[in-house]
């Protein structure tokens, strides 16, 4: 007899047959939950932490998330995020500027007043704990077919030898020959004209003095451009004024118009909480470098000024004492947001690193630049020299060795070339000059280098293609061992960043992470993309570990510390009393308790009671692949049987520039102790 299944066998078979062809066509959709479900379980293991770290999301408010461009850690603990119109047009016409105080001890957030669009702005720390802020944006970038009015670069001259003029927003100039008119959309101080006497003759001789500001047509249409230069007169004047002020500009056409910098200055004062206006600097800037000297003042470099162009080599000195701006004698080109850092001597080194505009040919080679005397030295042997824009650069850990490195990179402007490739250079060698270091996790423009306690470099993150274009964010991280030479990958990221992105490290060891403004969303990149407003923390595997060591101050200082008393530290580490103010040279006692798991110094015996090593660790300040700011200085030290661990300050202001600073305590394990701050005032230094 044939057999023939039950009902119940062919309605089990038949649901069988049915969950396979499911399965089927959604084999890969439960694939991936599959994995995703293993590699959650996986990075979330214990041994998985001990060795890679751990990644996690920082539970911001919905009202405090912003497009954070710049972040800075300040000497209280918490951190500075600042987006001004955050790269978002409509907030720039609606003068939205943001910047948001997190602690992140607390994960408290604060809204800060801001004053003026700091949006692609310079900022550093300076000696007294303020943060520096200097320029901005003043108008945003048009392309060529969103240009309605025709303008351009209106020259304003002064023949009056006896007076300076100041002229309004949206005075009117009219050529004399084209009699087209064309209004200014800024005010222009035009200074008097120099006047020199021969001292044979007798004769006067005067030279017309001149400025700069950015004019549009009246209205819009083609008919309002002009082709060739022509002298303007300004409307308003008579008789010999009429004479003495007058303008001259070449094509007024409907090119492209790139971002416009402003010249505003603030401090924020990390205390009260509040920016505070300072002098502002001569020129306007737009992704300028501000970089602290070893004397306490600023040097301010670079940017596009108020009418979209690089400024020409002008540089500038910031004085706290004064809070006013002055001219460096001579004049030296860089491209816009160049890695510049304090170095021997007084000395910037600029490692060719930069983030955005500026000739492919001009200001672009690596050097040692003596800012008394204006001589640039040429550090040659860095591969890819054509695609160094976008790269991140980093002083190597111990900083006393001076060796800097240069990670990934890109073409120039919106060149979808990057590079893998590292570059070390040793500033101290008897003849400098680049060598290749180990290739990065891939590919990268944009990545983010933070310098940990342990002497480790964490890089993270970056994009193959300009701006992510072509989903091609890089999720991958690593840490690289300076004395060893060699890189590990380590936790991926979370979220992919990119340009306008940044990581700084905290004051418990942590390293926090900000930002992405992909430019499109899709792989085939017909999708506008959306700025990453997401901050991530990673926590490295030396939190991982039984315990970590602590290091509290005790009110004890030795020679060089300047002060009497002692104060509360609102460092974001917990409450610390004793001298926080130790100048270059001097000393000041801390108490060192080892952490339970820390190696024994023999076995069978306690845990070391003694630090491997003592870190001096300068705040980040960090925007668009720049971090100048960071350097991890290797500090003296004996210790005692009571726990107590001295430590001495190097006595050179080049390599330990005043400000605030954190000092870290690591275990012969590697595992660092929070940090306890530490202030150095300004030394007594002549600088150019």
């Amino acid at each position: 007899m044939k057999y023939r299944p039950s009902r119940r066998t062919r309605r089990l078979a038949i649901g069988a047959a049915v969950v396979v062809a499911l399965a089927g066509m959604n084999g890969p959709a439960l694939f991936g939950f599959a994995s995703e479900r293993y590699h959650q379980y996986k990075i979330n293991q214990p041994e998985y932490k001990a060795r890679n770290g751990h990644w996690d999301v920082v539970d911001v408010p919905r009202a405090y998330r912003i497009n954070t461009i710049h972040a800075a850690l300040l000497h209280t603990g918490k951190v500075l995020l600042v987006a001004g119109s955050g790269n978002n047009a409509a907030n720039f016409r609606a003068k939205s500027f943001r910047s948001v105080l997190w602690d992140p001890r607390r994960n408290t957030f604060k809204d800060i007043p801001t004053p003026k669009d700091l949006f692609c702005s310079g900022h550093t720390q300076l000696p007294d704990g303020n943060l520096l802020v200097a320029g901005g944006t003043q108008r945003y970038e048009k392309l060529g077919g969103d240009v309605k009015k025709a303008g351009g670069l209106m020259i304003v001259y002064n023949e009056d030898p006896d007076a300076p003029r100041t002229f309004p927003a949206g005075t009117l100039f009219t050529g004399r020959q084209n009699g087209k008119t064309f209004v200014s959309k800024d005010p222009v101080l035009v200074p008097r004209a120099k006047k020199t006497v021969d001292r044979v003759t007798g004769k006067v001789k005067v030279t017309h003095s001149e400025s700069r500001v950015y004019v549009e047509a009246l209205r819009q249409g083609r008919s309002y451009s002009t082709g060739s230069q022509d002298n303007y007169r300004i409307h308003g004047l008579t008789g010999e004024d009429a004479r003495n002020f007058y303008g001259i500009a070449q094509k007024l056409s409907f090119d492209k118009k790139d971002f416009q910098g402003i010249k505003d200055a603030y401090e924020f004062d990390p205390v009260a909480e509040r920016y505070l206006r300072v002098d502002p600097m001569n020129e306007a800037r737009w992704y300028p470098t501000l970089t602290t000297l070893e004397d306490g003042r600023v040097l301010s470099v670079s940017g596009l000024d108020d009418i979209g162009q690089v400024v020409p080599g002008k540089n500038e000195i910031f004085d706290p004492r004064t809070k006013k701006w002055s001219y460096l004698p001579g004049r030296r080109f860089f491209p816009t947001y160049p890695a510049l850092f304090l170095t021997d001597r007084g000395r910037v080194f600029y490692t060719g690193s930069n983030a955005g505009y500026g000739p492919d040919n001009v200001g672009r080679v690596p050097g040692i630049w003596d800012l008394k005397t204006n001589r640039f030295q040429v550090v040659p042997g860095i591969s890819d020299p054509k695609i160094l824009e976008t790269s991140m650069s980093v002083l190597l850990p111990p900083a006393q060795q001076q060796r800097y490195m240069v990670l990934g990179g890109g073409g120039v402007g919106e060149d979808p070339k990057a590079t893998a490739k590292t570059r070390i250079v040793d500033l101290h060698a008897p003849t400098p000059r680049y060598k290749d270091g180990p290739d990065l996790y891939a590919k990268a423009r944009y990545p983010s280098s933070v310098i940990l306690p342990d002497d480790t470099v964490l890089t993270t993150n970056g994009s193959g293609d300009y701006r992510g274009r072509g989903d091609s964010n890089v999720l991958a991280a690593e840490l690289y061992d300076p004395k060893a030479g060699t890189a590990r990958p380590v936790a991926d990221p979370l979220v992919g960043r990119n340009y306008h992105s940044g990581a700084l490290l905290l004051p418990d060891g942590r390293v926090m992470t900000f930002g992405s403004d992909s430019l499109y969303a899709d792989k085939d990149n017909t999708k506008p993309g959306t700025f990453q407003q997401e901050i991530d923390l990673y926590t490295p595997p030396y939190l991982f570990r039984d315990s970590r060591p602590k290091l509290t101050a005790t009110g004890t200082a030795g020679t060089g510390t300047a002060g009497t008393g002692t104060e509360t530290a609102r460092s974001g580490t917990g409450t610390a009393t004793g001298p926080r103010t130790v100048r270059l040279g001097g000393k000041v006692t801390y108490t060192y308790t080892p952490g339970g798991g820390a190696a024994p110094a023999q076995p069978g015996r306690e845990p070391n009671p003694k630090p491997a090593k003592m870190r001096l660790i300068r705040p980040s300040s960090f925007t668009h692949v720049t971090n100048i700011e960071q350097r991890s200085i290797a500090l003296g030290f004996t210790t005692s049987k009571n726990g107590r661990v001295t430590i001495t300050l190097p006595k050179d202001p080049s390599l330990v520039p005043p400000g605030w600073y954190m000092v870290n305590a690591v275990d012969d394990r590697g595992t660092p102790s929070e940090a306890v701050w530490l202030k150095v005032p300004v030394a007594d230094v002549t600088g150019p």
